[in-house]
Formats: structure tokens, C-alpha cells, sequence
């Protein structure tokens, strides 16, 4: 089939790299958002899978709007027979969605119902969900809301944070999208509606969302870590400045176990917090303008007193 993808981020290049090695299919014109500013001087860079269908001599679309006249005009001379979407950032009009023969397939990382909207991975970590995977679907008007072709399993590692889950999925569902597109060729595919039981949302994480409360059990501090690493990044305070914590891990049996929540407890080679339950131990922060760190060094560096807390 000849074949217009729609993608943004790095986590869209591998279903792309999968449709330009497939032999049954062509990847025709690469639908993206517009180029944004990046790094400290803001310079305007194109996205990920601009630059990968640059680099293989795809044509590039980066409509301000996907209801831009010049694009959907320049859309339908293409006249692609389907449109692979892999976390393009957009949303699409009917009258987009209308030009394919069989229309945009989204790939989705999460078993749908389950987790429609922008950060399905995150919030299974921040869940424990112990089960996620990827879906694809045809796109309609509604919140990831249509008709499924196909799913994939995949199992949430205790030690996962966001961004190890969703590189495996990037990757697992980049042979799932070719699949898909191989069974709507060939007619062996027909899309399934989805359940109305068991919808969950998954709303975009926003750095609000990502602070730390130590008076929750450790589980949750570990779940708040983890799914929000590597963005927007876990965070919570230390004399009045933010402090992000990039790594940490619960500590079941500590001595301490009795450590208020928030309190800091520092040896040479560790550094503990309290919490609503067992402790958890820092393992790698960030302080406010500063690189990351070890969580030793940083403690050793801030000469913590005894008593110090964490948070408000």
C-alpha cells in the first residue's frame, strides 16, 4: 500500500524504520509537527521522524494544522491508501481523516480501553499496572475511542521506569503496525469495536502532577519516580529550591523504619527518606541548575543536618 505516516518524537521512529524496510508497502510523505525551538538558544530543530524521512528521501509535511488547506490539498494528490499514526501530537479532522482509502491507523501504547490519551505508559507505571501493551486502531472522531485490529502484550518490569517501557513498546509495536497494515492489504483484517467497560484515562503528566508527597507509602514514592522518569521528572524540595529525583528505590527492613516522612537519614554511601511507610533510599537527584548526581554526593556536598527534610 502506499502509505503516509504521521509521527513526531523519537518513540515514532521505529514503526517508521519498520514501514520503510517492508517490502509490501511504501512510505510515500511523512506527516509531522512543525519544527520547535531546542536547547538554550532556542534554535528551531526539525522532529525526530522529520529527520529520519529526511535522511531516506520521504517528502516531509509539517502543517501548522492538520486542517490546513495547502496540506490536506497536497494530501489528497498523494492519495495514500492508509495513514499510519505513531504519537504524532495532533488532532485530526474528519476531513483529513476522509482522504485515506482506509483511513489512519494509530498505533497506541496501552491495551485500550485502558489508558486512552496522551500518556498511556506513564500512567500504567504510575498504576502498578503489572500487564500493559500496544494496540492499533482506526482513528474517529473521539479520545482513542475506535475500532481495534490488533493487540500485543507486554509485562511492566518492577524496576521500570516510563521511559524503559515505552522504548520496548516503540519497538514491539513497530512490528505490530506493519502486521496491521499487511492484514488491511490483504483483507484478513477488520477492525473490532472497542469495550464499553474498562475505559481509563491518561492525561498528560504535568510537573504539578510529578511532585513528590513523602507521606505516601514508599510503593507510591517509587511509582511516582519511576513513571514520571524521564518527563516531566519526579521532584519535591530542599531548602527551598526544587530538587528532581531520578532514581530511587524502596528499602524494605531498613533500621530506620521509624523515620518520619520527609526526614533525611545520610551515611557516607547512602541517603534514605522517610515516608508513610518504609523508607525509600535516593539514588541519583538533580539539584536546581545543576547536572544530575549521585545522591551521596549531592548529600555530601549540601552537609546535610540532622533533622533536614524533604518537601514542604
Amino acid at each position: 500500500m502506499r502509505l503516509v505516516f504521521a509521527g513526531t518524537p523519537e518513540v515514532a521512529v521505529p514503526a517508521l524504520d519498520a514501514l520503510i524496510a517492508s517490502d509490501r508497502h511504501e512510505v510515500v510523505a511523512v506527516v509531522t509537527r512543525p519544527d520547535a525551538p531546542a536547547g538554550r538558544g532556542r534554535r528551531l530543530v526539525a522532529s525526530p521522524v522529520a529527520e529520519r524521512a529526511e535522511e531516506a528521501g520521504i517528502e516531509v509535511l509539517k502543517p501548522v494544522k492538520p486542517r490546513d488547506e495547502d496540506f490536506l490539498a497536497r494530501l489528497r494528490e498523494i492519495a495514500p491508501d492508509c495513514a499510519p499514526v505513531v504519537a504524532y501530537g495532533a488532532l485530526l479532522p474528519q476531513v483529513a481523516l476522509d482522504v485515506p482509502t482506509h483511513g489512519w491507523v494509530n498505533l497506541h501504547f496501552s491495551l485500550l480501553p485502558a489508558w486512552r490519551g496522551a500518556a498511556p505508559v506513564q500512567h500504567a507505571v504510575l498504576a502498578g499496572d503489572e500487564i500493559t501493551g500496544a494496540t492499533t486502531f482506526q482513528i474517529e472522531r473521539g479520545l482513542d475511542s475506535g475500532p481495534v485490529y490488533g493487540v500485543l502484550t507486554e509485562e511492566v518490569r518492577p524496576t521500570d521506569t516510563s521511559g524503559d517501557l515505552l522504548t520496548r513498546l516503540a519497538f514491539a509495536g513497530s512490528g505490530l503496525l506493519v502486521a496491521t497494515m499487511d492484514g488491511i492489504e490483504d483483507g484478513s483484517l477488520k477492525p473490532v469495536p472497542q469495550p464499553a467497560e474498562g475505559v481509563t484515562l491518561a492525561p498528560k503528566i504535568e510537573v504539578a502532577d510529578a511532585r513528590i508527597d513523602w507521606t505516601a507509602p514508599a510503593l507510591r514514592v517509587d511509582r511516582v519516580v519511576r513513571g514520571c522518569a524521564p518527563a516531566p521528572g519526579a521532584w519535591t524540595v530542599f531548602r527551598g529550591e526544587r530538587l528532581k529525583v531520578m532514581a530511587a528505590a524502596p528499602v524494605a527492613g531498613y533500621d530506620g523504619s521509624a523515620l518520619p516522612a520527609g526526614e533525611l537519614a545520610v551515611t557516607k554511601k547512602s541517603v534514605h527518606v522517610g515516608t508513610g511507610s518504609h523508607p525509600v533510599q535516593l539514588l541519583w537527584v538533580q539539584p536546581q541548575g545543576k547536572k544530575p548526581m549521585q545522591a551521596a554526593d549531592w548529600a555530601r556536598g549540601v552537609r546535610i543536618a540532622d533533622g533536614e527534610q524533604l518537601g514542604d
